[in-house]
């Protein structure tokens, strides 16, 4: 049994020091990919915190200590697509930002990245993001998520055909 696993065993069982080791070594990890996924560091550090709360809360459903790491990423995919939400929602007063057109083009540009990319499955967003955005491989993928390599590598593959077929659409 690895350190890791060990600790989230302790986790589970209701040590918060346990717990606390675990998100100190996966912290930059997490952190990373919100803010790959939400180019935004406040956000980033809300949706890390956010994830880390209900994940320390709810350890006890934890049901397999090896998987901790794939589980605190799904909760963080989790909620980094209710904030990619809330900008959706946000209002935006067109006329005060109509001197600053690039601007304007940009944001409806990654609104439309954003919209697509939101119709993906999750474990396909989940895939393409940790290895867009995260930097991970196929077989560090693989891992997080208790998958076999060529499994993740034909996921994203498939995802990325999609995405490239509705940007070809649009």
């Amino acid at each position: 049994m690895n350190q890791m696993t060990e600790w989230a065993k302790k986790a589970r069982e209701g040590d918060p020091h346990a717990f606390a080791r675990l998100y100190e070594g996966i912290y930059k990890e997490m952190y990373r990919f919100a803010l790959y996924t939400l180019r935004n560091p406040a956000d980033a550090e809300d949706a890390v915190s956010e994830a880390v709360m209900d994940a320390f809360a709810s350890i006890g459903s934890l049901r397999r200590e090896e998987a901790f790491k794939a589980w605190m990423f799904r909760i963080l995919s989790n909620k980094c697509k209710n904030k990619m939400r809330e900008y959706v929602r946000k209002n935006v007063d067109w006329e005060d930002v109509e001197d600053d057109l690039p601007y304007v083009q940009e944001m409806e540009e990654n609104y439309y990245l954003r919209k697509i990319f939101r119709e993906l499955e999750d474990e396909e967003r989940l895939i393409v993001s940790l290895h867009v955005f995260g930097g991970y491989t196929s077989r560090e993928i693989a891992g997080l998520l208790s998958m076999n390599a060529n499994t993740v590598r034909t996921k994203e593959n498939r995802a990325l055909k999609k995405l490239a077929a509705k940007l070809a659409i649009g």
